[in-house]
């Protein structure tokens, strides 16, 4: 497995390039299938998550093409071949449960594999079932699969969401555009992915108003039409670098940040005496003083502190003056970077959903291992500022979130390398 190498002690400067939202992506790709002319993303980023989902939908019978060395994704569904989406693929991400409801509402049947991802907890599917059950489709759990059908098609419905899931959310919004009559999502999520989302379905000719708040309401039409749709910024990646420079000292501009997208991550920065300026280009990011201070965070769905940007958070407050303390409230099991951080003389107490940063000095470069996608990316900013060399293992987890992570932060300054695996 690849290993990537940082060593520490350099400060950075210049600017890097945001790529498009992996998780925005990641559900566009799925709205293919409600309709048989051509789905054009643009902007999309180029990581294995969106090489996973391209199998999937090509196991399906999609036509899928990249374009611009995978920044442009061309996609057709004139021709699906099946409605089943096996566990050899499924299991290696869990958004691939989001073509669950697409084919709901386009073929009226579906047997999609429970899925898989990070182990950073259970993260169940029953919000899922239950929400499109409302819209009336039948759902049984069978082997690992979901036996999923709809028997004459889906019908609208208000459907009331237990807890505010992303996922649920795509699942029953995409199910809704073809569903007869109106649905009204309730406690819906309101993350910058799903008003994207809700914009190329738009485009595709859906109707759907109050995507962006909690209750999105979604006419139902007879067919949808192709389109062109640009990914929208990611949130979860711009906010990453925001940290870099932070961690390691200097100034960075991130291109085509906004702060619209991040004003909740802005807002802890700023009091933890960070400076953030909008620029014509993105967002630029400085240090005030020698050190951050201490800050609590609490995650929460959006507007809210992102739990995506929790384990980055973590490693700046590693070197913060003070003691700062984390709330983690949407996935349990997520303070897995906590003890490799520790490796690198870190001071964390972590019990149960929370965990409490007192910040050092210095820290050293060690040997590390990723545990999943964020926990890999926040040992990566740790060992910006860390004496010496720390060396990031199963890097595997980054390459599913972050496109060509060295490159972007050698152009800045950074002495990190990627050591391939034997």
């Amino acid at each position: 497995m690849d290993s990537i190498i940082v060593r520490g002690g350099r400060p950075l400067s210049g600017q890097i390039a945001i790529a498009g939202a992996k998780n925005a992506a990641l559900t566009l790709m799925p709205a293919t299938l409600l309709c048989e002319e051509p789905l054009t993303l643009t902007n999309a980023p180029r990581l294995s998550d969106i090489r996973t989902m391209t199998q999937l939908l090509q196991s399906l019978g999609v036509e899928v093409t990249a374009m611009q060395g995978g920044k442009v994704v061309a996609m057709s569904s004139h021709g699906l071949t099946s409605t089943r989406a096996d566990y050899d693929i499924v299991r290696k991400m869990r958004a691939s449960n989001l073509v669950l409801g697409p084919l709901l509402a386009r073929e009226h049947q579906a047997i999609v594999s429970l899925p898989g991802g990070c182990a950073i907890g259970a993260r169940p599917m029953d919000i899922h079932i239950s929400a499109l059950e409302a819209l009336g489709a039948e759902i049984e759990l069978k082997d690992g699969y979901l036996h999923a059908v709809a028997r004459g098609g889906l019908k609208g419905a208000v459907v009331p969401l237990r807890f505010a899931s992303v996922g649920a959310t795509e699942n029953v919004l995409m199910a809704a555009t073809l569903a007869k009559g109106t649905t009204v999502i309730e406690n819906a999520a309101r993350e910058p992915e799903i008003v994207d989302l809700a914009s190329c379905l738009r485009k595709m000719g859906a109707q759907i108003e109050g995507d962006g708040t909690s209750r999105i309401e979604i006419q139902g039409v007879d067919r949808l039409h192709g389109a062109t749709h640009a990914v929208v910024t990611d949130r979860i990646e711009l906010g990453t670098y925001m940290l870099a420079p932070v961690i390691a000292g200097g100034e960075v501009e991130c291109l085509g940040g906004r702060l619209s997208l991040v004003e909740s991550f802005v807002a802890k920065l700023q009091e933890a005496g960070i400076e953030v300026t909008e620029t014509d280009l993105g967002l630029k990011v400085r240090c005030l003083g020698d050190r951050p201070k201490a800050v609590d965070v609490t995650t929460e769905p959006f507007p809210g502190f992102p739990t995506d940007l929790q384990a980055q958070m973590m490693a700046m407050l590693c070197f913060a003056q003070g003691t700062s303390v984390l709330e983690e409230r949407i996935f349990e099991n997520r303070f897995m970077h906590a003890p490799e951080l520790m490796r690198m003389g870190a001071r964390i107490d972590v019990h149960g959903g929370t965990a409490t940063v007192h910040g050092v000095d210095k820290m050293k470069g060690a040997q590390v291992m990723a545990t999943d996608l964020r926990a890999s990316v926040s040992l990566i900013l740790a060992g910006l500022a860390a004496e010496g060399e720390t060396q990031v293992n199963r890097v595997y987890h980054l390459d599913r979130g972050y496109e060509h992570v060295e490159e972007k932060l050698g152009a800045v300054g950074a002495q990190i390398e990627r050591i391939q695996g034997q």
